[in-house]
């Protein structure tokens, strides 16, 4: 339990009737913000706790799946906060290359430019501008959310600081011989005009057309098939398996490529599949990877026939067509010289596309630079290997290592203008020499620098330690490194943690950049499906926060969030989060007005009523619950627990029960007003990480605290008491049971009945006032009649509905219900019974009709309880 000494202020009177989330979210964040709540201390003597945000793009605008992750990571800093950690949530931006880029490229589109008519120093300070001025819209709009960041520390991965870091670890592994330049396959956009890596093409099923094309004359001649005709103009061999007896006569000889005036030679290489299609296959090695694979291991030359827009850079009567179109001019070609033996359209297949753009991808043999990932990415397999990181769910680990266990060299130059240059200067003599951060280039004439910017990615990669001063070591860097969580979507396994890990291992001596990769899944609409902005399910969050307020968006998000698996979320279920808010403020303004405080200490046991026992017992058992959930980033369960406690232990029962305590007055409400005080003291700290607007303002009028952003987190005292808990149950299974059959009987909330309770010499007696009240049951009078006697839990209750129901018709209805319950009883105890039945049916069905009959004896054994309690006819 947690102590409070603090003189409350004057309760109800500062809080309105309802609570309207638009008048208190913004005043109240600015406030914690101008107080310096989030700001973290790298001197404190406070065990650190740090998190840093997945920068989001500056070209980005808060969604559902931004909403989504921050409201996690936001819980868990607050609650460190609270638990006296120096808790630390960096904020910050990705410049991202490509996107940014194309941004300010589409301004100067419609004034009538490109980039090229500015020149590369004015463009990127037209890009520069363009950040300052429109950038970061998401940075607004996580205050909206109530982000705890600390915003004195917020990062740019293109400020002077992390700027320094890219040129330093740049320079170590250029140095340590694994950052290199080759010319190589790679993935090309030929509408964003740079390099993508693997991870950044998207794949999908595409018409398209499959061409079967025959090369050579005669017996000298085969048949290859092929989606991009376009592309064998740049052939410059085909190849057959070595065991392929059908091809044997033709490994080694030159056979003419049609359309063109060469001869290419066949090959023999292990790579084709002697059982797929014809068994041979043409060879481009500037054009396709497993080609270029091939021309390596036999020399052969690597023709390119497009340039970086697509376009056809050779042979006369395809010169200047973009690919699309020589490729239907081409077959076209080729099918009146009889080269065509066979079409098929539309001929599905998987097509390669950019992410950002969705052009199709043309895979181009090119000069780029590239990590040797080899010694990298086993370090990075390691730490999750040995422990020292723990990726949870655990079964997302599997994606982890399929990643780092196959990972190929990665090409990290881009051919953009914006994101850091690469620190490569070049030389009149061919002198290539990479210049850390505090090196001077080399000057003199004929020497320049690489035109070409570090993959995005690159930048992003370390940012959980050059965030925090990086390549220096700063106090921030030895107190907050490393983290303790990345909180991230699975989708970015492959983009972004495996970067972080290989670098953060890297650059700080071996140890890894978090402890913990939690990984949670995607949102999804109500019904399973991917939002996006294609599709009428896309949702902005900020209309849901205008209109049910942050906290309902934030509760219904964490609520949805089951780790590693993805959300979906609809706004019927914000409302319903807007309720529950809803009921937390009115639920605390009864317990204000009715005496709760949280003034002294907690009563003696002895002086507790057992309903003050066993809600008691029931917080701690919560507080205890919770903080396993958080521990375990079971947010969802957390969310849950946390839910049912409020809205159902405390709200729905313990309120309820103790009203004719408080109406009563005296001593025993003096007590339950500072149980109740208390638990709702508690209720509002567990809550706060989630839903911090609403708890804050009930919090600090029920306190006089001065904000739960630095209140301390509840702890379990170890109260438990069993037997308060069963007495209550039972209390509970009475009030259950009476009002299912009031409404059985069609009987209207607050209509009163006259009632008898015989409770036994069980503790129920102890509550029969609050028994009564809630169950709208009156004295039973002189005039009293049972026509209906209900057994509860420890005894019976009569009810006299003389007045109030058609005993008659009644009795009719119940007759033909027990008749029906008999019947399925019957049925089910028969379908038991037969032994050949029971040795045919699988398990679940012989469990189904198990059940059907354990519920027909229920419903047998009450109907007939309601029967004997109505008058005779």
């Amino acid at each position: 339990m947690t102590e409070n000494t603090q003189t409350p202020s004057s309760p109800t009177s500062e809080l309105p009737t309802t609570y309207a989330p638009a008048e208190v979210e913004g005043k109240l964040y600015e406030r914690w913000v101008e107080r310096g709540y989030f700001e973290a201390d790298a001197k404190s003597e406070k065990p650190a706790y740090t998190i840093v945000i997945p920068p989001p793009n500056v070209t980005g605008s808060l969604h559902l799946g931004h909403a989504f992750q921050h409201t996690l990571m936001d819980a868990l800093t607050r609650r460190k906060r609270m638990q006296g950690y120096e808790s630390l949530w960096l904020p910050g931006m990705d410049h991202a290359g490509i996107a940014t880029q194309n941004k300010v490229e589409q301004q100067l589109a419609e004034e009538g430019k490109s980039r090229h008519d500015l020149g590369r120093e004015e463009f990127t300070d037209r890009v520069w501008k363009w950040k300052e001025e429109y950038g970061g819209k998401i940075l607004g709009q996580m205050r909206r959310l109530g982000d705890g960041v600390d915003w004195s520390r917020e990062r740019f991965t293109m400020d002077e600081g992390l700027s320094k870091a890219v040129q330093t670890i740049f320079k170590r592994l250029y140095d340590d011989e694994l950052i290199y330049r080759a010319e190589r396959i790679i993935n090309w956009c030929p509408r964003c005009l740079t390099a993508i890596s693997d991870i950044e093409v998207e794949y999908q099923d595409d018409a398209g057309e499959l061409v079967s094309i025959r090369y050579g004359e005669g017996e000298d001649s085969l048949v290859v098939a092929t989606t991009r005709a376009e592309t064998m103009l740049g052939d410059t061999a085909v190849a057959v398996h070595p065991d392929d007896e059908r091809y044997a006569h033709l490994i080694g000889k030159q056979i003419k490529l049609p359309l063109t005036d060469r001869t290419i030679p066949v090959v023999a290489d292990t790579h084709v599949d002697p059982e797929f299609g014809t068994g041979a296959v043409k060879v481009t090695p500037a054009h396709d990877p497993n080609d270029f694979a091939i021309g390596q291991r036999h020399d052969l030359q690597s023709l390119t026939v497009m340039d970086e827009h697509g376009v056809i850079t050779v042979h006369g009567p395809f010169l200047g067509l973009d690919r699309f179109e020589a490729r239907s001019a081409i077959v076209g070609a080729l099918r009146e010289q009889g080269r065509i033996v066979a079409e098929k359209r539309p001929y599905m297949h998987s097509v390669g596309h950019c992410s950002r753009c969705k052009t199709t991808v043309e895979p181009r043999l090119s000069m780029q630079w590239w990590v040797k990932v080899g010694p990298l990415a086993q370090a990075a397999g390691d730490a999750v290997r040995d422990g020292r990181v723990k990726i949870h769910p655990e079964d997302m680990s599997k994606r982890y290592f399929d990643w780092v266990d196959n990972m190929h060299d990665w090409c990290i130059s881009r051919q953009l203008w914006w994101g850091h240059r690469i620190p490569i200067w070049y030389g009149p003599e061919g002198q290539v020499v990479c210049v850390g951060p505090d090196e001077q280039p080399p000057t003199g004439e004929g020497w320049t620098q690489d035109a070409d910017v570090l993959d995005t990615w690159f930048s992003s990669g370390l940012w959980p330690f050059s965030t925090l001063g990086w390549p220096e070591r700063t106090p921030d860097l030895e107190k907050f490194y490393a983290t303790d969580v990345l909180l991230t979507g699975h989708d970015i396994i492959f983009f972004w943690v495996a970067r972080m890990m290989m670098f953060g291992l890297y650059a700080m001596d071996g140890v890894a950049p978090f402890h913990t990769i939690a990984l949670t899944g995607l949102v999804r609409d109500e019904f399973g499906k991917k939002m996006s902005k294609s599709n009428p399910n896309a949702v902005d969050p900020l209309d849901w926060m205008d209109k049910y307020g942050s906290d309902a968006v934030r509760f219904t998000l964490a609520k949805g969030a089951n780790p590693g698996a993805d959300v979906p979320i609809g706004e019927d279920w914000v409302q319903a989060s807007s309720k529950f808010a809803n009921k937390i403020w009115n639920a605390t303004r009864f317990a204000l007005m009715n005496g709760a405080t949280i003034e002294g200490e907690l009563p003696p046991v002895e002086r507790l009523s057992a309903t003050d026992r066993w809600i008691l017992s029931r917080l701690n058992k919560t507080v205890a619950q919770v903080d396993a959930y958080y521990e375990d980033y079971q947010f969802s369960k957390l969310s849950e627990a946390l839910y049912h406690f409020a809205w159902d232990e405390v709200f729905d029962w313990y309120v309820e029960l103790s009203k004719t305590t408080f109406f009563a007055g005296g001593e025993q409400a003096q007590v339950s007003g500072r149980v109740l005080g208390e638990v709702v003291d508690v209720m509002l700290r567990l809550l706060h990480p989630i839903v911090p607007f609403v708890t804050e303002t009930l919090w600090t009028t029920l306190t006089g605290g001065e904000s739960l952003v630095i209140a301390d987190w509840p702890k379990d005292s170890g109260f438990r008491d069993e037997a308060a808990e069963a007495e209550i149950a039972s209390v509970q299974s009475v009030i259950t049971e009476v009002r299912r059959f009031r409404k059985e009987q069609g009987l209207q909330d607050g209509q009163k009945v006259p009632a008898r309770l015989d409770l036994g010499a069980t503790a129920l007696g102890a509550h029969e006032a609050a028994i009564r009240q809630l169950l709208r049951l009156q004295p039973e009078g002189d005039s009293f009649s049972a026509t209906a006697t209900l057994p509860v839990a420890g005894g019976t209750v009569a009810l006299d509905l003389s007045g109030t129901i058609d005993v008659a018709a009644e009795r009719k209805r119940l007759t033909k219900d027990l008749g029906a319950a008999e019947k399925e009883k019957q049925q089910a105890e028969a379908k038991l019974g037969n032994e050949a039945f029971i040795a045919k049916a699988p398990d679940n069905v012989v469990d189904k009709i198990k059940g059907r009959l354990a519920k027909a004896e229920a419903d047998i054994a009450r109907l007939q309880a309601q029967l004997d309690g109505l008058p005779a006819a």
